[in-house]
């Protein structure tokens, strides 16, 4: 099933790596087959990774866009997972660690990522902080 993206003007997006920029104009694009996409508001760069709910995040980010598995990304995440999983006691948040764990075993990492917004948000809520527009 064809992927439809809707591209305001000037807006990036990542193509399996590569940095794509709309133009001026808005735009739709329709990919064919499988590929790594993600918009530029749920790209995260490693400095923004700054709470342990998006340092699960950006580990699994990077695996889902990079072809390599070879990058140390898979131990970083089960890393910060493991550290997550330790220090959350709420049953449903533990679930949506062991899901987003069983996605990353996987390779759906995309879906973990769709996940991994749900720590963020839940992580936002419980410190006071608004959810960052960015995860």
């Amino acid at each position: 099933m064809p992927l439809k993206l809707s591209l305001k003007p000037g807006e990036r997006f990542v193509l399996n790596g590569a940095v794509v920029e709309n133009g001026d104009r808005r735009a739709t694009l329709m990919l064919q087959n499988k590929a790594s996409v993600l918009r530029e508001k749920d790209i995260m760069q490693e400095h923004e990774a700054d709470t342990p709910a998006k340092r699960i995040y950006f580990p699994v980010m990077m695996m889902y866009l990079s072809a390599s598995t070879e990058d140390g990304m898979y131990d970083a995440f089960v890393v910060r997972m493991t550290e997550f999983m330790s220090a959350v006691t709420n049953p449903e948040v533990l679930q949506q660690c062991v899901d987003v764990s069983r996605d990353v075993m996987g390779g759906e990492y995309y879906k973990a990522l769709l996940r991994c917004r749900k720590l963020i948000a839940y992580e936002a809520e419980r410190l006071g902080a608004p959810a960052a527009g960015k995860s």
